[in-house]
């Protein structure tokens, strides 16, 4: 399932001069990078560096303490963002179909499940509760709402983790999807994921 009319070419996510603190703690002093349409951006650091507290500063849930976040050519920042952390958001009781139909009603998605099931491998587990899935499963179900509602920033954190080397190879392939529409994508990552990074950064090096 590809979106039938890529992103705009010039869509821009642009950092400038950021600086980051958890507490009394700096995370990050005079970051800057810019993300044109088509790039993916690979954050590296080791635990604590604050590669979430980054990505959920550029996806609007905090403020840096300086530096500015601007997304160009985009008319609503806010609705252009898909954000995926470390928590998968499943409800155990329901199921699979349950959850991507919900996601698509609360998206207004006019996406096919059966094509976005089958895009994230979970056609056979499409009935089952979430509470049986294994780590892998619910982290491919997690990233399904990326397919839900076509939003031209992906922000990622850890996407990955949980996953088997199909699991991996199937996140690697979304995201080349994604690019490829000109669409953006920030992932943290502890390995690479797959698909050659346009900028790579490293949080708290």
């Amino acid at each position: 399932m590809g979106q039938s009319h890529p992103f705009s070419k010039s869509a821009t996510l642009r950092v400038e001069g950021l600086s980051l603190r958890r507490g009394q703690r700096q995370l990050a002093e005079g970051l800057s990078f810019v993300a044109p349409a088509g790039a993916f951006v690979e954050l590296r650091g080791g635990n604590g560096a604050g590669k979430t507290t980054l990505l959920r500063t550029i996806a609007g849930f905090g403020r840096p303490a300086e530096g500015t976040i601007v997304y160009e050519n985009l008319a609503e920042p806010a609705l252009s963002i898909h954000y995926v952390g470390h928590l998968n958001a499943l409800k155990g009781s329901e199921t699979v179909a349950a959850h991507v139909g919900y996601w698509a009603g609360l998206f207004s998605s006019p996406a096919d499940m059966v094509e976005v099931l089958g895009r994230v491998g979970l056609e056979r587990q499409r009935d089952l509760p979430a509470r049986v899935l294994s780590q892998g499963q619910a982290r491919r179900l997690a990233l399904s709402r990326l397919l839900l509602a076509p939003r031209p920033i992906w922000v990622l954190d850890e996407p990955s983790a949980g996953l088997d080397a199909q699991g991996r190879a199937m996140i690697a392939k979304l995201i080349e999807a994604h690019t490829n529409n000109n669409g953006i994508a920030l992932a943290a990552v502890h390995e690479p994921l797959g698909p050659s990074p346009s900028i790579t950064l490293t949080v708290g090096g």
